[in-house]
């Protein structure tokens, strides 16, 4: 029987998601001066639990804190910050969802601001607004210690009494940098082939569910490609996902790109490339990945989530009845509307505004997809600004304001994650 939107989902492990609606990671940068969480986690994520979505997975919880993908993430590298932890936990499940932790390690993607040096497979440059230092390489034994750093933060995220974890390996983070040839350049065991390349992400999955067992749910986030030339291909994707098969995992979100080529965010990189022909049903159904996602549903023995231009609730359903994916996965439009998931779920909500579309700089050469470099980035981070701007809003128990100018966003969150950066190295 096809399945619906309504449909509650039972994972491998044995666990049941009640329906088929999932909000994807955001960063809040919420976290106080010792990188815990706060009460303003409780607020943003009561909402969202109250909001109807089967699922939320958390932002980007930080494995160390040295490095940060940015200033506010919350970090887990013991049980310093448990009790809020277990506070965040219960008031993020209180409409019956599931709430998994995304447990993150940024790799080079770590600003100057919160370490001029960040470390990665090798010493590639991201070359990104003069923002980010040149990354080291990471010694062998260093890379053992992250390995354990991800099951470490996995286990306290269970004893604090989340549901579950993702660990996140797309978008250009630590795991991501290890798949890619782009920034992988190593020539030992962690390097070269795919098999080594890959060793890290399922040497943290094995180390993860040692630490968790088998009926707690282990999610990975990973991208289809990397949209880069000399990238992380679809083919090499399908290959990581049969040995994932074989590790055990619970749920793959399948999404793509990284800085560099932010293609999850409707931008193509300068390098970006596309590796299948687009279908104009591709382009009708408006999911950014569901081309990619047959070939990876063909070796796939877990659940799929796709996260990635989801807006109409005809084409949510179609992609589930026709079981291209088993989950419907979504993050900006929650930031704007934190109860969009009831509305979808009974059928009073049929389009979810494509807001992206309408935030940004101006007409013309000042639009989205304006061929200016400049304009492509502040518009970029505009966007995530006019974001993270509702989030903070509705974490402060206010309503989300849709008036608000990417332009301000943007230097309202470069200022507050100075402000927030300062102020927990003041506390180091």
């Amino acid at each position: 029987m096809p399945a619906k939107l309504t449909d509650a989902l039972t994972l491998p492990c044995g666990q049941i998601i009640p329906n088929r609606i999932m909000k994807s990671a955001m960063t809040e940068g919420l976290a106080d001066a010792n990188d815990h969480a706060t009460s303003r986690h409780l607020n943003l994520y009561r909402r969202w639990s109250h909001g109807g979505a089967g699922l939320l997975i958390t932002g980007n919880v930080m494995i160390d804190r040295r490095y940060l993908e940015k200033a506010g993430n919350v970090v887990i590298e013991n049980e310093s910050g448990l009790e809020a932890l277990q506070a965040w936990a219960k008031t993020g499940q209180e409409g019956g969802n599931q709430l998994w932790m995304q447990i993150s390690h940024p790799g080079r993607q770590c600003a100057k601001l919160n370490n001029k040096q960040p470390v990665s497979a090798s010493d590639v440059q991201l070359h990104l607004a003069g923002g980010f230092g040149k990354p080291r390489w990471l010694e062998s034994a260093e890379i053992e210690e992250i390995i354990q750093r991800y099951a470490t933060t996995a286990e306290i995220a269970k004893k604090a009494g989340f549901s579950g974890v993702q660990l996140h390996g797309a978008h250009g983070y630590l795991i991501s940098q290890f798949l890619s040839p782009v920034t992988n350049r190593r020539t030992d065991q962690w390097g070269g082939p795919l098999e080594n390349r890959a060793r890290l992400l399922l040497r943290s999955v094995e180390a993860t569910r040692e630490r968790v067992g088998k009926g707690f749910p282990i999610s990975i986030k990973l991208n289809s490609a990397d949209f880069q030339k000399g990238g992380f291909t679809l083919d090499e994707c399908v290959q990581v996902v049969t040995w994932l098969n074989e590790v055990g995992i619970d749920l793959l979100e399948i999404s793509g790109g990284s800085y560099e080529a932010p293609q999850l965010m409707g931008f193509a990189g300068d390098k970006a490339k596309t590796e299948l022909p687009p279908r104009q049903s591709t382009l009708d159904r408006e999911a950014y990945f569901l081309d990619y996602t047959q070939a990876i549903r063909k070796v796939a023995t877990m659940p799929v989530a796709v996260t990635g231009g989801f807006r109409s609730l005809r084409v949510m359903q179609d992609a589930l009845a026709a079981g291209e994916l088993d989950m419907i996965g979504m993050s900006r439009p929650f930031a704007a509307d934190p109860e969009l998931a009831r509305g979808l779920l009974d059928g009073s909500l049929q389009q979810v505004p494509a807001i992206e579309q309408d935030k940004r700089l101006g007409p013309g050469f000042l639009s989205q997809n304006s061929r200016i470099g400049i304009v492509k980035m502040i518009t970029m981070q505009g966007q995530v600004g006019w974001f993270a701007e509702q989030m903070t809003r509705i974490a402060d128990n206010q309503p989300p304001n849709p008036d608000i100018g990417i332009l301000p966003a943007m230097i309202k969150m470069v200022r507050t994650e100075m402000k927030t950066a300062k102020a927990r190295h003041f506390q180091a």
